[in-house]
């Protein structure tokens, strides 16, 4: 594991704000996804977890003015390339939009505890604050699992559909990275370029390998 030394404070208001913005998109997306839902339970449950989304977005933004940053000029960076992933994964029902949840969720919050191993432990503490879990995967999981039990042939269009979404995800992601440097070196935390882009590969793969068990748990 990298070391915990302090972060530059342009590459701490990159993470936040990058993280801000996916918080904040993560709740109007739920919001989203409790309208559709067809049972009062379900609307309640994610509007829960919408809430609660919505409160880690506003402790991010609480410590980016702390930090002295402004929290949209934080955000802005990022507001593109996670639209633009939004925008070519607009799910086609109820079921991609869980699934597309689930594998968002995912694979974000892999990201980020990585990308938390590196940092102070006042930073990594809000960090994994943020990325506490809302119950989302558990309600998502036993939503599709029982939907495939009705009707198996699901599964293969919802695998496909979870495959597309990451190949979307890790494009957005490496952009990111690669238009952000100060954000790049602390992903990587590592000296030099050849080792820098090294050490993002390896972590794009264990994102990869670790979303491969969750489409197991979802039964695909």
């Amino acid at each position: 594991m990298a070391g915990t030394d302090a972060a530059p404070a342009d590459a701490l208001t990159d993470l936040f704000g990058l993280l801000a913005y996916a918080e904040l998109v993560a709740f109007f997306n739920l919001s989203g996804d409790a309208e559709r839902a067809s049972s009062l339970a379900d609307k309640a449950a994610l509007g829960e977890m919408a809430v609660t989304e919505f409160g880690h977005f506003r402790a991010l933004h609480d410590e980016l003015t702390r930090r002295g940053a402004v929290p949209e000029q934080a955000m802005e960076p990022f507001v593109a390339p996670l639209d633009a992933f939004h925008a070519r994964t607009a799910p086609a029902d109820w079921l991609e939009s869980l699934v597309k949840a689930y594998v968002g969720d995912g694979l974000a919050a892999d990201f980020y505890r990585a990308v938390a191993e590196r940092l102070e432990p006042q930073a990594r503490a809000l960090v994994l604050e943020a990325l506490a879990d809302t119950g989302h995967a558990d309600f998502v999981v036993s939503r599709v699992r029982a939907a495939i039990e009705a009707d198996p042939s699901r599964a293969g269009r919802l695998a496909l559909w979870a495959r597309r979404l990451v190949g979307e995800a890790l494009a957005q992601a490496h952009r990111v990275v690669a238009e952000r440097p100060s954000l790049a070196k602390l992903v990587a935390g590592a000296d030099g370029e050849s080792g820098r882009q090294g050490d993002i590969g390896r972590m794009f793969a264990q994102i990869t390998d670790a979303h491969d068990q969750r489409l197991a748990a979802l039964g695909l």
